[in-house]
Formats: C-alpha cells, structure tokens, sequence
C-alpha cells in the first residue's frame, strides 16, 4: 500500500510515523523544509518539499502509484484542493481531508462532496470530533477517558485509581472478573508508572493505575463505583475559549442538556460578541482572560462542577484549569496539543486531557486499516488501539474456542456483540460469523491481528459533521 500524507504538522508526523512502522510506503509533503527533513530523517518515510495542492509537487511525491491520499495541512482549501488534483489527475483510489471551517461541514443537499463535485471520500472534522469527546466525558463524571462502540452498546473508559476510597486497589483481574460489581465487564489495560501494558488474571490493582476496562452499557455506573467514584453529572458548567471546539461544545450540551448552566469564557471581545449572538439565551458569554481571578469569580467558578479548557493555546488551557480548581471547580477536563504536557497533568490535578491529534490520528487510521475493522480508537500513539471489528467467513477466529486460539500477547478481545447483544467472552466463547468483537490491539501485533480477522470488501465512507 502507498500512502501520501500532506503536511508534516504534529498530526501528518504521527500519521506517517504510524503507517510507515506498519511497512506502508509513506510519502509527507510539506512547503516547509525543515519540517520536510527533520521527518525525512526521523523515519522511513519519503519527504517531499512544496505545496500539497501543486500538480507537479504531487507527481514528484508519485501521486500515480498512491492507494491514498491524507490531507492534513493546516488550510481546509489545499487540503480540498490537493484532493481534488489527487483524483482528476492522478487516479487516487482513497482521499481524505481534514476541514475545520463551518461552512464547509455544513449538510450540503446538493453533494458537494460527490465524486463529480469535489471527490473527498472521508472528511475529518476535529473540533467536531473533540466537542463529542468532551460531551462523553461529561455524561461519565470520574472517567478520564470515555468512547461509546459497537452502536453505543458497550463504553471504553479510563478510570483512575486513587490512593484513596478506591475499593478494587490490590484485587486480582481473576477476583474481580468474578464479581458481581465487574459482570460485563472486561479489564484491557494498565497504565502503570508511564508503562502500558495488557494484564493477566494473576496481576493487581495498584493504587495510581490508569485502567482502561470495556463495559456494557447499563454497567457504566457500576464500574465507577467500584473505583471509588461517585461523582454527579455537572449542573453548572464553564468552558473557557470560544472557538470551533466550544462553540460546538456549548451547541450540543443545549441540545442534549438544556438545564445545564453554561458560562463561556472568550479573550476576544469581537468573537464572544459573536458567539452570545449564535448561541442566543442559555449561555452566558464572558469577554476576557480566563486566567483573571476576578473573571473566574464573575463564572462563579467555586460552585460550578466542571471546567473544560479549550482555547488554542495548551498554556492558558492548563493554567485556567488549576485556577479555577484552586477556587473550587470539582474537576477540569482540558485540551492539550503538546504530547509531552499529557504526562504532567495528574500531578496538577487535571482530571482528562483531549488530543486533537489523537482524535484525527484515530480517525485516519480507521479508514486506513485493512480488513474487518470498522471503528477504532487510539489509546495511546505508543500502545495500541481499542478497534471494533467483524468477524467475516474469512477470519482465522471462527476455528475454534477463544481459549484454544492462541491468541497473540498484544491482543485481548473485550467484548462480543451478538445480535446488538453484547457479550463479556470466556475462553469457551466461539466466535460467530457476522458477530462484532471489541478488543485491545497493541501496535506491535497489529498485522498479525489484521490477519486474523480476515478481509471484508473495502468500503468507505464519508463522515458528515
């Protein structure tokens, strides 16, 4: 397979990085040089120095034997562009696109983005895709993380345990599958002391753990619960920064949570004046600096449940954060685009961080993998994803038993989901044809995975937002 990635930012780095480990031919183009060649030499990859949406820029990256073509530069116009070049005039079976700007992302009846009209098979809308993340979060107070999949029948989340009130602490993964607490309920992963890895029956709890588990739906609580966490669903709500993230934000919690009190925060006064207009009654808009004490008394930040932080600048996000915590917010959920901060917010008493990044590097591997996979979500970029897949006739998981397949180490399969029926598997679960597995894959067995599942005819596609 040969991929073309367009723009050698944080995300088309990650990207490229990813595919080309997995032995994909990866080409980045980038106008900048040194961004070209510091990823040129960093990994193997082809890099290629003009703009992405240039004829002769994409034949010198060979746009006539790519499969597919990522655009994630920083304009929506030559990420549409570089699309549109890429199929007129080089035959690029696959194209992807990520656009940020609103009109574009609208409902278009008259298919703008049909194969006549501009051909983007995948669109890819971030601030949308991280609006949804944080809403997830809200409605799971206590998880630091939290995806819905197979259809919203059963819930990933990453729970912290505390050193304190934290029943499961020292328990074994065999004890606890046991459990009337943790039936239907799947546990796929640590994250110890900066290390993941997939637990055996044998390991135990450690007060500090990060535990990804994989539940059904109805057993959410449960599991909160059982970690200790009891937290209410936040009734009063400030978002800081108002921009497409939380405008987005902010839109959909009216929707789905009218008699949440919202208060947003906006450094701009031309922009808060344009988002008091298009939000209307229900929200309260604050023009100035989050990080003012006296701005964060006016939001009555001591009373209110949540904070989400969500400005463009990582710094702000953190400090506002802290701040409003200090003054008595119960807890924080902040965007973060620097990987390198995500390791220190527990200490500052952050409880989830969103990665815009990951949310697209998640959604562009998706419609990269091969085979049965038809959701995806990226744990970690160093560990692995939690993917949704079905089985088809093809796939090497029909034989026998679960227990007797031997499986490979970096896989754990969480879930079964049969007739919208999920099920928690034993080592005496068959897999069905047409059944949907939910399961943890590490990025050193993702090939062989893919393997096992089998292929399925390839389909894509496109994302409205």
């Amino acid at each position: 397979m040969r991929v073309i990635v367009c723009g050698a930012g944080q995300v088309g780095t990650t990207i490229a990085r990813h595919l080309a480990s997995e032995g994909i031919s990866v080409t980045v183009i980038d106008a900048d040089p040194l961004q070209v060649r510091r990823v040129d030499e960093s990994y193997d990859v082809r890099g290629v120095v003009g703009h992405a949406s240039h004829p002769a820029t994409l034949r010198k990256a060979n746009a006539r034997d790519a499969d597919m073509l990522i655009a994630v530069t920083r304009s929506d116009e030559v990420n549409m562009v570089a699309c549109q070049v890429a199929y007129s005039l080089f035959g690029v079976k696959r194209r992807v696109a990520r656009l940020r700007h609103a009109g574009y992302l609208a409902k278009d009846s008259t298919g703008l983005y049909a194969t006549e009209h501009l051909p983007i098979d995948v669109i890819i809308s971030p601030e949308i895709e991280v609006a949804e993340g944080i809403a997830w979060r809200l409605r799971t107070p206590g998880a630091f993380n939290m995806v819905p999949m197979a259809g919203g029948l059963v819930e990933l989340l990453g729970v912290y345990t505390e050193t304190t009130h934290c029943p499961v602490v020292g328990e074994r993964i065999a004890d606890l599958s046991r459990s009337d607490q943790f039936e239907g309920v799947s546990i796929v992963a640590f994250v110890r002391k900066g290390r993941c890895f997939i637990p055996d029956d044998h390991d135990r709890i450690e007060a500090g753990d990060q535990v990804y588990v994989i539940a059904r739906a109805e057993k959410v609580k449960d599991v909160m619960e059982a970690f200790g966490h009891r937290e209410r669903e936040a009734k009063k709500l400030i978002i800081v920064g108002a921009g497409n993230v939380g405008l987005h934000l902010a839109q959909k919690i009216r929707r789905t949570s009218p008699k949440v009190d919202i208060k947003l925060i906006e450094q701009s006064q031309e922009r808060a004046k344009y988002i008091s207009d298009a939000l209307g009654t229900g929200v309260i808009v604050l023009h100035g600096d989050a990080l003012e004490q006296a701005l964060l008394e006016e939001a009555q930040a001591g009373s209110a449940e949540t904070i989400v932080a969500v400005t463009n600048d990582d710094e702000t996000n953190i400090f506002a954060s802290i701040l409003a915590k200090q003054r008595g917010c119960k807890r924080a959920i902040t965007l973060i685009n620097k990987h390198n901060y995500e390791a220190l917010t527990p200490a500052l008493g952050i409880d989830a961080v969103v990665s815009p990044s990951a949310v697209t590097i998640s959604t562009v591997l998706r419609h990269v993998r091969r085979g049965s996979i038809v959701a995806l979500h990226t744990l970690r970029e160093d560990f692995g994803e939690v993917v949704e897949a079905e089985i088809t006739e093809e796939s090497r998981l029909l034989r026998r038993p679960l227990g007797q397949l031997g499986l490979p180490p970096g896989m754990k399969i969480g879930a079964v989901v049969r007739n919208r029926e999920p099920i928690i598997p034993g080592p005496e679960t068959q897999l069905q044809i047409g059944d949907h597995i939910v399961a943890l894959v590490t990025y050193s067995y993702i090939r062989l995975i893919e393997a096992l599942l089998g292929a399925r005819r390839e389909r894509i596609g496109q994302l409205g937002a």
